[in-house]
């Protein structure tokens, strides 16, 4: 059967209703208190005035007992929820009065009340003292007064004391399963927002050491070509012309790099460029363009295998190693240095070495030494990249001179 609108906005209208009573308690609970002990307070007296004859063993009894009975047992209604035990003991004792009397005061069920409270607030042993103080009343009243068997009178009061005490276990137990809910929602909402501003600083980082391979490679290549052709252009115009047309084609690649890069932090997904990172295939084209800046490369490649055994991310690496290898060369080796890059494989990992002649005193920071300015990033992103996979990087100077990265990579199929 479906709810049909106006149910649905009735239901949520008392909800609301609800949340605001309940909020309005929690700030002012002695009013709460206040109003509802006031308003037995009346019910008891109105029934102390001629009523409670109607219900009584004993209707002989004085006034003034039986209105002071009635005082007991609803003014400890003001202290249910703050000290519910001691308002059941003061509340059962009257209780006892009561029945033992004679007067069977129907007020006698508010003990009720601070039953129910017992057993939402305090723990579930808490019970047993509860009860101890409600079952002597009751068999005292049927001891004193038979006349009443007590399937008719003791049996019955003890299930609904009983259902009180239940229904008390029942709601503690679900609001103890809100709350637990509550507090669950808010942790997961501050491990999202934490793991929200992790992927952002990993993203930030991440996207920092491309554009920092990107330009500085790049830029390092425009700086030496532009040297070079400064000095032809006096005595070969070809050659110059050559280095103009070498910065351009440079300088674009660069441009499409940064605009590949800076398109995926487009908020359009459509229209962020979707180019392949550059792999182990492209180190020929790395190299030509470092040769063409003035720096002599070789390549030595040792025992390739058939299959590539590295993923893209891997053979990514090791190309951002490359280049920021070459790139420092390009820096500070000098004009007349030169490099070699090593690809060794074996059967576990991948041997990569980059190494120049330049001089050692002005080369990039050793790993045990303060980096220069600006020398910092590019060693920290080739470890960060090495430390994605598992590998292991280590760079020095050589004791003949010049600058060596080594960089040691497992494959796939080897053990982390």
């Amino acid at each position: 059967m479906m709810e049909t609108p106006e149910a649905t906005g009735l239901s949520r209208y008392i909800q609301r209703l609800l949340a605001r009573a309940r909020a309005f308690d929690t700030r002012h609970p002695a009013v709460w208190d206040a109003t509802l002990t006031l308003t037995w307070t009346v019910a008891a007296l109105v029934d102390a005035a001629g009523g409670w004859r109607n219900t009584a063993r004993d209707p002989s009894l004085p006034v003034w007992l039986v209105l002071t009975l009635s005082l007991a047992l609803v003014l400890p209604l003001y202290w249910r929820r703050s000290r519910p035990m001691t308002a059941l003991a003061v509340m059962a004792c009257a209780t006892l009065v009561s029945e033992g009397s004679g007067a069977f005061l129907q007020a006698g069920y508010l003990q009720m009340l601070p039953l129910f409270h017992i057993a939402l607030t305090r723990p579930p042993r808490a019970l047993l003292p509860a009860f101890a103080l409600l079952l002597p009343p009751l068999v005292a009243g049927a001891i004193r007064f038979p006349q009443e068997t007590w399937d008719q009178r003791v049996i019955p009061t003890l299930w609904g004391y009983a259902l009180v005490a239940l229904l008390g276990l029942v709601v503690r137990s679900r609001r103890d399963h809100t709350a637990g809910l509550v507090d669950r929602a808010r942790r997961l909402e501050i491990e999202r927002d934490q793991e929200v501003r992790l992927a952002a600083a990993a993203e930030r980082t991440r996207i920092a050491r491309e554009m920092h391979d990107i330009i500085g490679h790049n830029l390092s290549v425009i700086t030496g070509l532009a040297d070079g052709g400064r000095y032809a252009a006096a005595k070969s115009p070809e050659r110059a012309a050559q280095a103009l047309d070498a910065i351009g084609t440079t300088s674009r690649q660069a441009l499409d790099d940064l605009r590949r890069l800076l398109g995926v932090l487009r908020d359009d997904e459509q229209e962020a460029v979707r180019d392949p990172q550059p792999t182990l295939a492209d180190l020929d084209t790395l190299l030509t363009g470092v040769r063409k800046a003035g720096l002599p490369v070789r390549l030595d490649v040792q025992d390739e295998p058939t299959t590539q055994p590295l993923a893209p991310g891997a053979q990514l690496t090791v190309y951002r190693v490359v280049q920021e290898a070459l790139t420092n060369t390009l820096k500070h080796a000098g004009p007349s240095a030169s490099a070699t890059v090593l690809l060794a494989w074996s059967p576990k990992e991948l041997l990569l070495e980059v190494v120049d002649t330049g001089t050692t005193t002005t080369t990039t920071t050793t790993t045990t030494t303060t980096a220069p300015p600006g020398q910092g990033q590019g060693l920290t992103g080739m470890r960060e990249r090495a430390a994605l996979y598992d590998g292991r990087l280590a760079c020095g100077p050589l004791p003949a001179g010049g600058w060596r990265v080594r960089l040691r990579l497992p494959l796939e199929d080897s053990p982390s």
